[in-house]
């Protein structure tokens, strides 16, 4: 079996972040794999694309990455394990274990493959807890050697996604749950750098973090967490299928001094 997820250590002197990329995935496990719709699952349109790729810069300036292995429609690991919904005004809201995609079009070949209960729990167990676990693990030692960590996740989405909203997103959207995720100092740090920045920022709207940042995020215990959404046509072509170098180039200037700022104000 591929492994779950990948993580990638900081080459330089470590720092007190970690950055989460949970949906950058494009591989189906074996048993799963025949199962979807094979022209939808051979380029699943919901991955963040190659954002493990434009976040490559970070173990150069001392951060640790994990990015998971398998596509979002196994299981998503940004949604609540209840399957609770992260938001009540109409958009659609795919499910823990999605059987449609943003656009509402069914992804299983067949509906008899659709996750029942027990299915969605083996899945939980085999595909979920271990990203979660892994994560809880860098935090702890993060935590432990500096007092404090901070934790990054990173997404992008296409521009336009009507059956979210009807108006084009944001060029960045920063997500902290209404400011329960984070402290303010940090956050006001995050949101002054990506003000300054050349790209237009929206702050918890249309999205405010999703479980990832909701679940570990926690001021109180001097773990912060935060969610930068994207849209893809900022480091991708026009088309938003193929990653663009030299727009890419231009985020990650904004990415990293971000970090920097960041690194910065926390005095470890």
């Amino acid at each position: 079996m591929e492994s779950l997820f990948r993580i990638i250590a900081a080459e330089s002197a470590k720092v007190p972040i970690i950055v989460s990329i949970p949906h950058c995935g494009r591989s189906f496990p074996k048993e799963l794999a025949g199962h979807y719709k094979q022209e939808l699952a051979s380029n699943p349109d919901d991955t963040d694309f190659f954002v493990n790729d434009l976040y490559d810069f970070l173990p150069i300036i001392g951060i640790t990455t994990i990015y998971a292995h398998y596509s979002r429609w196994v299981i998503d690991l940004n949604r609540s394990p209840e399957n609770t919904a992260l938001y009540d005004d109409g958009r659609i809201i795919t499910n823990l274990t999605p059987t449609t995609n943003f656009l509402g079009n069914p992804i299983y070949a067949n509906p008899v493959f659709e996750p029942k209960r027990k299915e969605v729990e083996r899945r939980k167990k085999y595909y979920f807890q271990p990203y979660y676990d892994e994560i809880t693990k860098l935090l702890n030692a993060t935590k432990e050697k500096f007092g404090q960590a901070i934790l990054w996740d990173a997404h992008s989405i296409r521009r336009s996604v009507p059956t979210i909203q009807q108006a084009p997103f944001p060029d960045l959207i920063l997500g902290t749950n209404d400011g329960q995720t984070a402290d303010n100092r940090l956050i006001q740090i995050v949101k002054d750098s990506l003000v300054n920045s050349p790209y237009e920022l929206s702050y918890n709207h249309p999205f405010k973090g999703g479980n990832i940042t909701r679940h570990f995020g926690n001021p109180t215990e001097n773990i912060h967490a935060f969610q930068l959404e994207m849209t893809k046509d900022l480091y991708m072509d026009d088309t938003e299928t193929q990653y663009h170098s030299e727009r890419a180039a231009k985020v990650k200037e904004t990415l990293i001094s971000t970090f920097e700022a960041l690194i910065a104000a926390l005095n470890y």
